[in-house]
């Protein structure tokens, strides 16, 4: 029966010419599995199991499916890039990276921010449609699984800056070494002398934020020196965070003698709150970061943190999507550029060590 509907479908969309019309995105619904998979297959990838390879290419062989030479194909023209929100020096470099690839290729780029206001994914899908976009770029965003659906119905390539959770697609995903991070900043406090470390969190439903505050426990674990639950604080990646979570440690019966901050902007505001309290760094806290904006390092004093390649990421990112637009499949579905520690003044021996 199956094989009956494919061959009706099939007739249905043949031209006058009796040429196939199909699309990759019709195989892929028909066959159930996801548009790269269906590209994975045309393309000879070996990633795909036997079973689902055979069902694909039967459909395509039904189909009469022909697949265009890549001369014929028009070049992308228009990209997404879509953020939760565009109120961080961090979005900056991410636009910074896709734009250079962007304006190098001759493409367009709309940025949107989703979060926070209703009904601004569903309005950004409804504004996707209408200019008929070649690829989208989702930054640290989580689309209802709907949309997601609709993106990949549309057949419009979608590549994922890190993702908020598990990717709910076969989606390529571009990230950092995000757990290096976190282990490589709690070991260099250790090497100073520091036992007692305190931790700013950032939003426990990103997968970059878990990384990170892994990282440090592991590094904690290695050294023999115990997590303590009271030593790690929320925090949301933002100034006020920082300055808050750095009070409550403040607060503690035993403070810590030093502060990880899992962003640039909390660690700024964990410095603001001790300035506050007539506290100098790193004389009486030590404080590292992560992210390596560039203000940082003109902060009072320059700060060590950890480097993330965001610029890079962007970059990537773009080059991604565009080839996915031009039907070329990355070498990887699953990136993860390189972190590195950038040592400045922000940190020093504990007071008495």
């Amino acid at each position: 029966m199956a094989g009956e509907s494919a061959q009706r479908n099939a007739a249905a969309m043949q031209g006058p010419d009796g040429a196939a019309k199909v699309t990759i995105t019709e195989i892929a619904r028909e066959a159930g599995v996801s548009v790269p998979t269906v590209s994975r297959v045309l393309n000879d990838r070996s990633d795909v199991s036997p079973t689902t390879r055979a069902r694909v290419k039967d459909l395509l062989h039904q189909y009469g499916y022909q697949r265009r030479p890549a001369a014929t194909r028009a070049p992308a023209a228009l990209l997404d890039l879509v953020f939760n929100d565009l109120d961080s020096p961090w979005a900056v470099e991410i636009i910074r990276g896709v734009e250079e690839v962007a304006h190098d290729s001759d493409v367009g780029t709309v940025v949107s921010a989703i979060h926070g206001r209703a009904g601004a994914a569903r309005q950004w899908m409804t504004n996707l449609r209408a200019r008929a976009s070649d690829g989208v770029i989702l930054v640290t965003s989580a689309l209802e699984p709907g949309l997601l659906e609709e993106l990949r119905l549309l057949g419009v390539p979608l590549v994922v800056i890190d993702p908020a959770g598990a990717p709910a697609t076969e989606a390529p995903t571009v990230g950092a070494t995000n757990w290096a991070g976190g282990m490589a900043a709690t070991e260099h406090l250790l090497a100073l002398g520091h036992r007692r470390i305190g931790f700013i969190e950032g939003p426990s439903r990103l997968l970059c934020s878990r990384a990170r505050l892994d990282g440090y426990r592991a590094a904690l674990d290695a050294a023999g020196v115990p997590v303590t639950g009271e030593l790690i604080v929320p925090g949301d990646f933002y100034h006020e965070s920082g300055f808050t979570g750095c009070n409550r440690l403040l607060d503690l019966a035993e403070p810590p003698t030093a502060i990880f901050a899992s962003s640039d902007q909390m660690a700024l505001g964990a410095i603001e709150a001790l300035r506050v309290r007539g506290l100098r760094v790193p004389d009486d806290m030590s404080v590292v970061g992560f992210d390596d904006l560039p203000e940082v390092r003109w902060s009072s004093p320059p700060l060590t943190t950890v480097r993330q390649p965001l610029s890079d990421m962007g970059k990537l990112a773009a080059r991604t999507v565009l080839d996915l637009a031009r039907s070329v499949e990355p070498a990887s579905l699953r990136v993860e550029l390189a972190t590195a520690l950038v040592v400045r003044s922000s940190t020093g021996a504990p007071r008495g060590h």
